[in-house]
């Protein structure tokens, strides 16, 4: 096989240095460490966690969900890890510490692996998929890169088997009954020339990396994603695995209003349905460390090359919202969201700074649009954050502002939001 070279990136951080243990992960491997920028050891200020605070709140209600986990790090300034409201309805209280699953920040992590086994020489960007898994129609002419890009054309397979996985989430899937209902929806564009985000793309690329390499998917998730970044709480299961925060799905009222009181636990959902797509299984200190590890090219296979050249996300979208690499770009920040059945997911961090935003809702009723805002309201309230004593707070901001996208929040919301306190 080809050997991918990696262009070596230098990052400019606020005080980069080596760390073992950022955002309170340990390494997972003796003597394995990343560089990573200096995390001021304090707490956000008082009044920016009680935005933060109101933003996640606000999302909780709008979403149906009962909890929340989130963190926000701004290096120059402090963080901010909490669990907000209950693990479902009548159950205990979240904390910064519960588990839940990962969604689709896996695609990100199988790109990993993608460019880990580049970098090692095993595979090449741009091999045919139809080097390494057979009978898949136009195998021969997508590559692997393309799989990662979520620009093979392929449409996503989780429409079609929805309903199924609400009637019995704990059903086993095999990755080619995920394929072979993907497949069943034909190719949308030519490969290469456009985004749409694609389960179907991922879970081929993992069962790809799997025959290329032979090793399973969990192995090469251990050896490029979770070693490197010191995930010792994270994991790519291959059963049902006890998570803290309960995944539900809100069902439609006899009204035919969205039954917000009353959701269904779908928590059972076999790590199967998703695979290499959705399957991944983490805590918020390890999907933090994680999302900034990736954001700043701390591992040795990063490369600028993964980001260089982003694709619109979509026709009418914002020009700074592009995706590459299997991540999304939205200005400076880098990272995934998405919606799994029972949750919304999101993890992003920025480029320059290292700052980053992870937070997880337990319904996944809305669009995965609501979660997205919901990040980006917080990293806008994150970027602003003063900054502590003996540091500078970065020049550079995002482009929108934290209420541009609470309104965005409360555009995709299914549930009503609480009224707003007078004055």
């Amino acid at each position: 096989m080809r050997r991918f070279h990696r262009a070596r990136r230098t990052v400019a951080v606020v005080g980069a240095l080596t760390v073992a243990a950022l955002l309170a992960a340990c390494s997972a491997e003796p003597g394995n460490t990343l560089t990573l920028p200096a995390q001021v050891e304090a707490s956000l200020p008082a009044e920016t966690q009680a935005q933060l605070q109101t933003a996640v709140e606000q999302a909780v209600a709008a979403s149906g969900a009962t909890g929340a986990v989130v963190g926000v790090w701004a290096p120059w300034s402090g963080s901010w890890q909490a669990g907000v409201g209950t693990s479902a309805p009548d159950a205990g209280e979240v904390t910064a510490s519960t588990t839940f699953k990962a969604g689709a920040v896996t695609r990100a992590m199988t790109c990993d692996v993608l460019y880990g086994l580049a970098h090692d020489g095993v595979v090449a960007l741009d091999d045919p998929v139809g080097d390494y898994v057979t009978g898949i129609a136009g195998a021969e002419t997508t590559t692997l890169e393309q799989l990662c890009d979520s620009t093979s054309g392929l449409a996503s397979y989780a429409p079609l088997i929805d309903s199924r996985m609400r009637a019995t989430p704990e059903r086993s899937w095999n990755p080619r009954e995920l394929l072979a209902y993907g497949i069943s929806r034909g190719v949308a564009t030519t490969p290469g020339t456009t985004f749409a985000d694609s389960d179907t793309s991922y879970v081929l690329l993992g069962l790809a990396l799997e025959r290329a390499s032979g090793r399973s998917a969990a192995q090469l998730y251990d050896t490029y994603v979770f070693g490197p970044a010191g995930m010792t709480a994270t994991a790519l299961p291959a059963t049902a695995a006890d998570v803290g925060l309960n995944g539900l799905w809100s069902g439609d009222a006899e009204d035919g209003s969205v039954a917000c009181a009353a959701p269904v636990d779908v928590t059972a959902l076999s790590p199967t349905a998703g695979y290499t797509a959705s399957g991944v299984i983490s805590d918020l200190a390890d999907l933090g460390r994680y999302a900034q590890a990736l954001a700043v090219g701390a591992r040795d296979y990063d490369t600028d090359k993964r980001f260089a050249n982003p694709l619109p996300v979509s026709a009418d979208g914002p020009s700074w919202f592009t995706a590459d690499g299997g991540v999304y770009q939205a200005g400076s920040l880098v990272g995934q969201y998405g919606s799994i059945l029972g949750y919304l997911t999101a993890a992003f961090a920025d480029r320059n700074t290292g700052m980053t935003v992870v937070v997880v809702l337990n319904n996944s009723r809305p669009s995965a649009d609501l979660v997205r805002s919901l990040a980006w309201e917080l990293a806008a309230i994150g970027s602003k954050a003063p900054a502590a004593a003996g540091q500078t707070a970065p020049d550079a901001g995002l482009p929108w502002t934290a209420e541009e996208m609470a309104a965005q929040v409360a555009a995709t919301a299914v549930c009503p939001l609480p009224e707003a306190p007078a004055g």
